[in-house]
């Protein structure tokens, strides 16, 4: 399975990016897929994560009420659409696919698959 991330860039404080993450060569839609982050000098955080059948989401608590995870099983794409973003959500984002993934998790030794990475970064 190969995951490729997009969508990254440069935007001020307030502004919106839209991540999307593109699976193959494998069944994207009965994976769980999530998104995670690593800001220089820390360690990769969980952001947000879908259920298989999109129906459930799971947030990492800075992030509820301005990111949305969604997911469409048709084009093997999962998007996160980042709103209100701060300096502090700078970061190399990742997509990942949990291949046993019923619910969302936010563990990342529960990810199978993983893309290289978009960067985004959020000027003040």
């Amino acid at each position: 399975v190969q995951l490729q991330a997009s969508g990254g860039g440069l935007v001020q404080a307030g502004g919106s990016l839209r991540l999307s993450c593109v699976a193959s060569g494998g069944t994207f839609g009965s994976y769980a897929m999530g998104w995670f982050r690593q800001a220089p000098g820390k360690e990769r955080e969980f952001v947000a994560a879908v259920d298989w059948r999109g129906g459930s989401l799971h947030y990492k608590d800075s992030v509820k009420g301005r990111f949305a995870i969604s997911r469409n099983n048709a084009k093997n794409t999962v998007y996160l659409q980042m709103n209100s973003l701060k300096p502090e959500d700078t970061a190399v984002y990742y997509c990942a696919a949990d291949r046993y993934g019923v619910s969302p998790t936010a563990e990342a030794y529960d990810y199978d698959y993983w893309g290289q990475g978009t960067q985004v970064t959020v000027s003040s």
